[in-house]
């Protein structure tokens, strides 16, 4: 390195420059460290330019020693002659030590010596936490894997698989207080977004024959006839998980919100705050408990499911707004053909007032939306016809609300009114007819007082807590 400077009408620049050679193999410079100018540093060493060009030199030569130090060759020495012992380990994953320097700057070491007052065992909690997460990320298994992995780091574990067992009776019994303190001490890595918090449910199926504890027979995300488990999940505005918690696996989902947020807003000092979920947790009860205590709601409606009086309005084709537009358009009178209006979303304001709440429907339609669930519909349809077999009869029953079989009917009369000897079973052109007419729409119900444009755009984040 060396010191250059550049000369101004009334003062000089000093600088450190850095030679190198760069990708195309040519010899070239860059300003490594800007160190002054003449006048401050005159002022600062007290001495002239003479005096600043010699101190200048020293920081170039104590730099240089710092640069080489740091992008110092290490070479290794092997000996070809010298056999490898046997049944020695020489090999080791340290991949960990990355993941070490996260754990260690959430304090997470402090959180386990406070737990240690609290509690009466001998392990090393810390270190059993720490090689679980690591496991975790690197060789996700079984407890048992987890322990027998964690033998093959550079630091191998100082404790045996019983108290790993023993750990976790522990952790289960402290998951709140982790929770906490992890979300308090992540502030100081990355400021928490909390204005927003996002929820949803999953489960979890467990292969036992019985009930057992918390494994409970329930609806399963799986279809599966296993007892399942519960979990509650709050997301922030930035896609990081807040706080999760466990319930009864069949305990009904919308009752899982008022005790898990009231956790959030005692254990980590967040009262007010925007709620998004899905309509499956924005039941009544859970959008009056977020209509309180300087909180509001964001929650997916289903225009379906919405009362013959309100649904009207909302598929109505005008009274629609471009985003980022005040001019009412008619959504009919639209080019879908062409690509910004295809690519656009529109929307309009619908009161749903009733006598507890006061809230709006924020209707928006998507050209881009509408396509798309026409050609979802019509491979279903298409999957109908092949579901019936030869004799005209579906070829199984099927519930499920988005099974194909849906778009099928049985006719048990003849054209003439009389009673069909046979069932025959023909595609439902009004069910079809009554599902187009929902392509292309899509609706929050909200109280938040706030422009449509964040509205929306906070709905369609909600895509990250269900991924």
């Amino acid at each position: 390195m060396r010191v250059t400077t550049t000369k101004s009408k009334n003062d000089e620049s000093f600088y450190i420059n850095l030679a190198y050679i760069n990708d195309s193999g040519k010899s070239t410079s860059r300003i490594y460290k800007k160190l002054g100018k003449l006048s401050d540093l005159s002022k600062k060493l007290n001495t002239d330019r003479d005096g600043v060009m010699a101190w200048a030199k020293e920081q170039a030569r104590i730099e240089t020693e710092k640069y080489n130090k740091e992008h110092e060759s290490i070479s290794i020495a092997l000996n070809p002659n010298v056999p490898v012992q046997k049944n020695r380990e020489s090999t080791f994953n340290c991949g960990y030590l990355f993941l070490q320097s996260i754990y260690y700057s959430l304090h997470i070491q402090n959180i386990c010596r406070n737990i240690k007052n609290r509690h009466d065992y001998q392990f090393d909690l810390n270190a059993i936490l720490s090689d679980l997460i690591y496991s975790r990320f690197l060789n996700p298994s079984s407890k048992l894997s987890s322990f027998q992995y964690c033998q093959t780091l550079l630091e191998k574990p100082n404790y045996q698989l019983h108290d790993l067992y023993r750990a976790l009776s522990v952790l289960a019994q402290e998951c709140d207080y982790i929770q906490a303190e992890l979300y308090r001490n992540s502030n100081f890595l990355h400021p928490r977004n909390t204005h927003i918090l996002y929820y949803d449910c999953t489960n979890y199926y467990f292969e036992i024959e019985q009930e057992r504890g918390m494994a409970r027979y329930g609806k399963s995300k799986e279809n599966r006839p296993n007892p399942i488990i519960g979990m509650g999940l709050f997301m922030d505005a930035d896609g990081f998980p807040l706080s999760f918690d466990l319930h009864d696996g069949n305990l009904n989902e919308q009752k899982t919100l008022k005790k898990h947020e009231q956790r959030i807003i005692s254990d980590f000092d967040c009262s007010k705050f925007v709620y998004c979920s899905d309509s499956g947790l924005g039941s009544k009860k859970n959008r009056i408990l977020n209509a309180t205590g300087g909180r509001a709601y964001v929650i997916t409606q289903s225009l379906k499911k919405l009362k013959k009086e309100v649904r009207d309005p909302c598929l109505s084709t005008t009274q629609f707004r471009k985003i980022g537009s005040n001019r009412f358009i008619d959504i009919n009178d639209l080019d879908e053909d062409d690509p910004e209006v295809f690519d656009s979303v529109y929307y309009k304001e619908v009161p749903y007032d009733s006598k507890t709440l006061s809230e709006t429907l924020i209707v928006t339609y998507s050209p881009k939306y509408k396509n798309y669930q026409r050609s979802i519909r019509e491979g279903q349809i298409e999957r109908a016809r092949k579901m019936m077999t030869e004799s005209g009869k579906p070829k199984r029953n099927r519930k499920n609300p988005n099974d194909p079989a849906r778009f099928l009917k049985k006719q048990a009369f003849t054209q003439n009114g009389e009673l069909a000897e046979e069932e025959l079973w023909q595609i439902n052109e009004e069910a079809i007819e009554t599902e187009a007419q929902y392509d292309g729409f899509y609706a929050v119900v909200t109280n938040l007082e706030a422009d449509v444009k964040e509205i929306i755009a906070i709905n369609r984040r909600r895509w990250q807590i269900e991924a």
